[in-house]
């Protein structure tokens, strides 16, 4: 759960699949909750987040744990992927990524939508 601004709680749809291990609830807390860290300043504009785990090389071990985060957006999608051998980290690395991604697309539609002009070709017009 994340709060507004004026202090309702909003949710974001968030969907969680695991391959080839179980998923506990405490995991399932976890991801929940780095995800609305990574998400608490752009969430009115995530749809859905679907979040895929699973455990590439199964027992033998090495860095096999993968977390792949698809932000769905209006119009596009996110996707984040990270391999760690530990699924904490991944999961925290992916969400860091896909919130800073998701933030890049909102600043760069925010721009096209204000019919953004960099400052150095505005100054290159005006002179022309």
């Amino acid at each position: 759960m994340i709060q507004d601004d004026i202090g309702s709680e909003v949710t974001m749809q968030i969907e969680i699949q695991a391959k080839n291990f179980s998923l506990t609830r405490a995991m399932r807390v976890y991801i929940e909750r780095r995800i609305g860290f990574a998400f608490s300043t752009c969430y009115r504009h995530v749809k859905r987040i679907l979040v895929r785990l699973s455990d590439v090389n199964g027992p033998r071990g090495g860095n096999d744990k993968r977390c792949q985060l698809e932000v769905i957006l209006p119009g596009q999608a996110v996707v984040v992927v990270d391999t760690e051998a530990d699924l904490y980290v991944a999961i925290n690395r992916s969400a860091s990524r896909a919130g800073r991604s998701v933030m890049r697309q909102l600043r760069r539609r925010r721009h096209i939508n204000r019919g953004y002009i960099p400052a150095d070709r505005a100054l290159s017009e005006d002179i022309a």
